[in-house]
């Protein structure tokens, strides 16, 4: 009986696993009581074999099988936080990147823990499936009669089913599932390859490319420029029930303050090339007018040419450039390619006080920085600032608070703030908090950037503000679309007249059916309404 049993187990790890969805939303009880069809051309191999080559194909089939499951578990992670399957081409240096935001939010000794238990997840589940077709296989080679015969009655099912097109709950019960996931990722690797052919083309072409720098943004002249995304910020933070009602008054607050200050602002949605995660991705997409949604395309235009929103300001000769980079904390070569003159990495601010699980330091510090180091000096001619806003980051716990900006100083004030913060494993685990805190920090990094303007800006100051993508699906909500607030704020009344015909909502809140534009057509937008001329590079 235990034989018996220990066979059956082992029936059920294969069409589980040849029945497994790639996505939370698919597991169904019906999506597990289906006949694989995959199963019975198995079992019809392993029943003509000899012993012998029935042991080789069944390891080999085995771990083929192992390897399908452990990507449709991938897939699984990858469509709960990014929104997407795994690339298996592209996404491999994410992995790392997850242990690395592992250590940041649960500590060190967490994140080795994980990566040792994902490994050794990965090989049980490759020895496990492999010893499960063996233990079938042997089975089938011990009772080749009875095998037979109910193989060709479950045969005659599945041709039934899938002749009368039987379903239930929507789940076809004659199951081509694991073919069909071969057939989608062999597309997938076909596509990428041909993507990365198609996009090194599509990037030589540029409508600026060869447009002197006498004839870029002549209508910005004399203007500091700060162009600032904010990490996640995404258009579920003005819309969703629970983060929404807090966003939305912080940004009416800000709005009126602005104004008060003399400043007003015009916003917009744009379409991020990302989702959840891949804030470079969002980046270059925005500075560059190309559609960077993976790291080849990532790789082939940092690598080239192209004309970004800031290098088009450096290109002039009219603006100094600089980057305050919170996040980057190591070497960042595609600072020359954004066309910046100088970089603050993490460790360039003099920043003293604690990290906020991810985040290097609370956004109010970075702003101070940029002040401090950059923005507040005398100047032969005017700035462009590129500034990556990190505190509304995941996990969003703790989130900051501000501070009196004299207070600031070298960040030690931070300390106890941080302290006494909510911790990432409170609320990790928790859609409804991760909701709430995420809308608390996104409340926070639009604070601090605003008052920043109040306290710091001047008549010239024009500032372009915007989010890199959305909040993993969790916070954002299923099926939550890519849109991203974009605004541009300027106390000259004629830098938001250049953008009238945008049909842009005042205000630094974008109205529900304000313009969506893909965020890859802002650059050559902005470029041509402050009176760029194009003159493109061929293809």
């Amino acid at each position: 009986m235990l034989s018996l049993a220990v066979t059956v187990l082992a029936l059920l790890l294969v069409v589980v696993a040849l029945l497994l969805p790639n996505k939370w939303e698919q597991f169904e009880v019906a999506a597990f009581t289906r006949i694989p069809v995959e199963a019975l051309l198995g079992a019809a191999l392993l029943l003509v074999l000899p012993r012998r080559a029935r042991v080789v194909v069944a390891v080999l089939g085995g771990v083929a099988l192992g390897v399908l499951t452990v990507l449709n578990l991938t897939d699984i992670e990858f469509n709960e936080y990014l929104g997407r399957s795994f690339n298996v081409i592209l996404d491999w240096q994410l992995l790392d990147d997850a242990q690395s935001y592992l250590a940041d939010t649960l500590g060190g000794t967490v994140a080795r823990l994980a990566a040792v238990g994902v490994v050794l997840l990965v090989l049980a589940v490759l020895a496990v499936m492999a010893l499960a077709v063996v233990r079938v296989g042997g089975f089938l080679g011990r009772h080749k009669t009875r095998s037979t015969r109910g193989l060709l009655l479950v045969s005659a099912l599945w041709m039934l089913c899938s002749t009368l097109d039987v379903q239930v709950s929507g789940f076809p019960v004659a199951s081509e599932h694991t073919v069909a996931m071969i057939k989608y990722r062999e597309k997938g690797v076909r596509a990428t390859l041909q993507d990365e052919r198609d996009f090194a083309r599509t990037a030589r072409a540029d409508a600026f490319g060869d447009t002197p720098g006498s004839q870029l943004v002549p209508d910005l002249r004399g203007k500091d420029m700060i162009f600032t995304f904010i990490e996640s910020y995404g258009r579920s933070a003005i819309e969703d029930p629970i983060m929404a009602p807090g966003v939305n008054e912080t940004l009416d607050v800000s709005t009126q303050a602005l104004a008060k200050a003399g400043f007003h602002a015009k916003s917009g949605w744009l379409t991020s090339a990302t989702y959840g995660g891949g804030s470079w991705l969002g980046h270059s997409t925005f500075m560059s007018g190309l559609w960077v949604d993976n790291q080849n395309r990532y790789r082939t235009v940092t690598s080239g040419d192209r004309l970004t929103l800031t290098e088009a300001f450096r290109k002039t000769g009219a603006w100094d450039t600089v980057g305050i980079m919170p996040g980057v904390q190591k070497g960042w070569p595609e600072a020359k390619w954004y066309g910046l003159d100088k970089v603050y990495n993490a460790f360039q601010m003099g920043y003293q006080g604690p990290k906020f699980s991810w985040s290097t330091m609370p956004d109010q510090y970075a702003l101070e920085a940029l002040q401090r180091l950059e923005h507040g000096k005398k100047r032969d001619k005017p700035l462009t600032s590129f500034v990556i806003l990190t505190s509304s980051h995941q996990p969003w716990a703790p989130v900051p608070e501000m501070v009196d900006w004299d207070e600031v100083g070298d960040g030690s004030v931070f300390r106890g703030i941080e302290a006494a913060g909510t911790r990432p494993a409170d609320i990790i685990t928790d859609p409804t908090r991760s909701r709430e805190e995420y809308g608390r920090s996104v409340q926070y990094s639009m604070t601090a950037l605003t008052e920043w303007m109040e306290r710091y800006a001047h008549d010239d100051t024009v500032l372009v503000v915007l989010g890199d993508h959305q909040p993993v699906a969790r916070v954002s909500g299923e099926n939550a679309s890519r849109d991203v607030p974009c605004s541009i704020v300027a106390k000259d009344p004629e830098v938001l007249e250049k953008i009238a015909d945008w049909g842009w909502s005042d205000g630094l809140r974008p109205a529900h059916d304000a313009p969506v534009w893909r965020m890859d057509s802002f650059r050559d937008r902005f470029l041509t309404a402050y009176g760029s001329t194009p003159h493109p590079t061929g293809s």
